[in-house]
C-alpha cells in the first residue's frame, strides 16, 4: 500500500474516533482536524499548478521544479516538502518525484487522471465552504447558487465553466465507474444509459469493460460537444451516443439499465422521488436502475464523506441533501420497483440496485 493511500485511509479512523466520543480526542487530534483545510489546500494548489504533470517525465531537483512552475523562492521548498510529508511526492537525494499513485491519477496527460475534480474543488467548492456557517443558519445555498438558485444554468452557459465542471465530474466518477463495471451483472443486459452523464466517464468505463453493451449518456444539450469529444477519444463513438434532454421537465430515455450517480443528492425530496418514478417508467420489465452516491450509513455515524457531502449540497444547492441506503430503498419501492437492494461499491460509495 502506498504512503498516500495509507495516510488517506487513516483519516476516517481518526474522524470516527472523534465522532464517537469527544472525550477520546486529544488536543492535538482536535487541532489536526480543525486545520485539516491546510492539508487540502496544499493538494488543491499542487493540482492547480500542475506539479504532478511536471514530474511525470522524471524526478527534478527543487530549484528546477520551482522554476518550471514559476513559483517564488520563499515558499517553494516548504510546499514541495509538505507534499512529501503528505505522501503526495517522494524525495531522494534532493530530487522530487511522483509516487506511483500520484503519477497514475494526477498526471493530466493520462486517461486515469482524476485531478479535474480537484481543480473544480479548488475553484468552486473550496471558496463556497467559507459560507457553511451562514448556510447552517439560513438553509440557503452559498456562492453562485445563492444568487441564481440554479447550479447548472450558470455552469453550462459559459463553455469554460461547463468544461471545468464536466472534467471535475469525470475525475470524481472514474474510480467509482471502475468498481461499477465489475460489481453489477452487465452480462444480463444489452443497453444502458447514464443519466446526468457530464463528460461521459461512467459510460466509457462500463463500455470498455463490456464490449457487448451499447448505450450512452443523457444530459442537458450544452454538454453534447464535450461528451462526444470524450467518447471519440476513447474510440467508442459507434457504441455510445448522447441523448439531450432535461430530466426535470421531460421523460428519461429508454434502456435496459439506467444509471444515476451524483444525481439524486442534488435535489429536494420531491424531485428525488419524481426522478425515480421517471426511471421506473422508462425501464422495461426486468430492467434495472443503479443509483450510486456516498450514501450515509443508516446509523449516521461512520460514513463521514457522505455526511460532509450532504453539507456540501446545503452550500451548493437550494434543496439537495444526501441520504442513507434505507432512505433510497424506500423511495424506490414507493416508485413501484419490484425489488431493490443496497451494496457497498467503493470507499464511501454504495449503490442501490432496483429491478422493475
Amino acid at each position: 500500500m502506498s504512503e498516500m493511500l495509507r495516510k488517506a485511509r487513516a483519516w476516517p479512523v481518526l474522524e470516527t474516533k472523534m465522532a464517537s466520543s469527544a472525550h477520546s480526542a486529544s488536543p492535538d487530534a482536535i487541532m489536526q482536524l480543525g486545520l485539516g483545510f491546510w492539508n487540502a489546500k496544499v493538494l488543491l494548489s499542487a493540482a492547480e499548478l500542475g506539479v504532478f504533470t511536471e514530474l511525470a517525465d522524471g524526478p527534478l531537483d527543487g530549484e528546477t521544479l520551482r522554476r518550471r512552475l514559476d513559483l517564488h523562492e520563499r515558499g517553494a521548498r516548504d510546499f514541495f516538502d509538505a507534499l512529501v510529508a503528505l505522501g503526495m511526492l517522494d524525495r531522494r537525494d534532493g530530487r522530487y518525484a511522483n509516487t506511483p499513485d500520484t503519477d497514475f491519477y494526477l498526471d493530466r496527460r493520462k486517461p486515469s487522471y482524476i485531478g479535474g475534480f480537484l481543480q473544480f474543488a479548488n475553484n468552486r467548492v473550496y471558496p463556497n465552504w467559507v459560507g457553511l456557517t451562514e448556510a447552517l443558519r439560513t438553509g440557503r445555498p452559498q456562492g453562485t447558487a445563492r444568487h441564481s438558485g440554479d447550479i447548472f444554468s450558470e455552469r453550462y452557459a459559459d463553455p469554460a465553466l461547463r468544461d471545468e465542471y464536466v472534467r471535475g465530474m469525470t475525475g470524481v466518477s472514474l474510480p467509482v465507474a471502475s468498481a461499477l463495471a465489475t460489481r453489477f451483472p452487465w452480462a444480463r443486459y444489452k443497453t444502458f444509459i447514464d443519466i446526468g452523464t457530464a463528460e461521459g466517464g461512467v459510460p466509457v468505463a462500463i463500455a470498455r469493460a463490456h464490449p457487448h453493451l451499447e448505450g450512452g449518456g443523457f444530459d442537458l444539450p450544452a454538454v453534447q460537444p464535450v461528451f462526444e469529444r470524450y467518447v471519440r477519444s476513447h474510440g467508442l463513438a459507434e457504441r455510445l451516443r448522447f441523448h439531450p434532454g432535461d430530466f426535470l421537465t421531460g421523460d428519461l430515455p429508454e434502456a435496459d439499465v439506467l444509471v444515476m450517480g451524483h444525481i439524486l443528492h442534488d435535489w429536494d425530496l420531491g424531485t428525488k422521488q419524481a426522478l425515480l418514478a421517471k426511471a421506473h417508467d422508462a425501464l422495461p420489465r426486468g430492467g434495472a436502475l443503479i443509483v450510486y452516491d456516498q450514501m450515509i450509513d443508516d446509523e449516521r455515524r461512520t460514513n463521514i464523506p457522505g455526511l460532509l457531502m450532504s453539507l456540501n449540497m446545503l452550500i451548493a444547492t437550494p434543496g439537495g441533501f444526501d441520504y442513507t441506503g434505507t432512505d433510497c430503498l424506500g423511495w424506490m419501492r414507493d416508485a413501484g420497483f419490484a425489488s431493490a437492494q443496497v451494496e457497498p461499491l467503493r470507499g464511501p460509495y454504495s449503490m442501490a440496485v432496483a429491478i422493475r
